[in-house]
C-alpha cells in the first residue's frame, strides 16, 4: 500500500483557513438565462478548512469534484458544488470561485444584425456546517457620453468606454437569479451598450441615442442601484463603474455598497 503522508496527524495545533487550488483553467458550461447552455473555459479557485490536527489537504479531490460539475453551471448547482468540496474533504467549510468570460448573443438595434458580446463574470459558492451562499459578479463594457461636455459644447459631446461591476449576494428567495439579469441592469445604466457589431444605421443610431441619454459615472451606479434594491432576490450589492476618459489624463469611477435591512 502507497503512503499517504498527508493522511497523518500534525502536532502543532495550527488551523488553517484556506487550503487548495488556485490558477487552473477548466472547460465547463454554463447555463444562460435564454435557458441554453454556453461553452466556456473558467479559471478556478478552490479551498477547504483544515483543523489543527490535519497535516494536508488532497489536492486530487478539487479536480475530481470540479470535474463532476463541468457540464451544467447554475444557480443551485454552484451551491451544490461547494457543498459537495466540503463533505468530499470532510471539513468545516469549503469555497468554491471561477471567473470565465460569458458570451450572450446581442442584436444591432437597426439592423437587427447578431453577434456575441463578451462579459467576465465570477460566481463564488461558500459552504459551511450552518449555510451555504452564492455571490455573483459582472464586468459589462459600456459607453457614456459626458453630460458636461455635451452642455458647454456648441458641437458635440466627448463619450468614452468604460466598465461596470456588480457584484451581488442572493437572497433565499433568490434561485433565478443569474448573470443575464444583472448584465442588463448595467448597460441599461449607461447612455449605450457595447456592441460586437454595429453596420451604418446602427452605429448612426448608438450615436444620437448616446447623446440623447448623456450620464456621469455617479448617474450610472445609481441608475444601477435603483434596479437591484427593488428586488426582494438581493440581499447586498456593491456596484463599481469606471469610465476610461477621452479627452483627460486619468479614469474616473464610482461606487456603492448596500445591504438589506433584513439581512436576508
Amino acid at each position: 500500500m502507497l503512503a499517504d503522508v498527508q493522511a497523518t496527524p500534525d502536532s502543532r495545533g495550527i488551523p488553517l483557513d484556506e487550503v487548495g487550488i488556485e490558477g487552473i483553467r477548466y472547460p465547463v458550461l454554463v447555463a444562460d438565462g435564454q435557458g441554453a447552455k454556453r461553452e466556456t473555459v473558467a479559471t478556478a479557485a478552490m479551498s477547504v478548512a483544515l483543523g489543527p490536527e490535519v497535516k494536508g489537504a488532497h489536492l486530487s479531490r478539487f479536480i475530481e469534484v470540479l470535474h463532476g460539475s463541468r457540464e451544467q453551471l447554475t444557480y443551485s448547482t454552484a451551491l451544490g458544488l461547494a457543498d459537495e468540496l466540503r463533505e468530499h474533504m470532510g471539513t468545516s467549510s469549503a469555497r468554491v470561485h471561477l471567473v470565465f468570460p460569458y458570451f450572450l448573443e446581442r442584436e444591432a438595434p437597426v439592423t437587427r444584425s447578431r453577434a456575441f458580446v463578451e462579459y467576465t463574470c465570477a460566481v463564488t459558492a461558500y459552504s459551511n456546517v450552518e449555510a451555504t451562499h452564492l455571490q455573483l459578479s459582472v464586468e459589462v463594457p459600456v459607453t457614456s457620453v459626458c453630460p458636461c461636455s455635451k452642455a458647454i459644447s456648441d458641437r458635440g459631446a466627448h463619450n468614452q468606454r468604460g466598465h461596470i461591476t456588480v457584484e451581488v449576494k442572493p437572497s433565499n428567495r433568490a434561485s433565478d437569479l443569474w448573470f443575464d439579469e444583472l448584465i442588463d441592469a448595467a448597460e441599461g445604466a449607461a447612455s449605450s451598450p457595447v456592441y460586437a457589431l454595429l453596420k451604418r444605421p446602427d452605429e448612426r443610431y448608438v450615436t444620437m441615442a448616446g447623446y440623447d441619454n448623456p450620464v456621469f459615472v455617479e448617474d450610472m451606479v445609481r441608475n444601477v442601484c435603483e434596479v437591484l434594491s427593488a428586488s426582494d432576490r438581493i440581499a447586498a450589492y456593491r456596484v463599481r463603474a469606471v469610465n476610461d476618459e477621452s479627452i483627460h489624463n486619468h479614469a474616473a469611477y464610482a461606487a456603492v455598497s448596500w445591504t438589506s435591512p433584513n439581512g436576508v
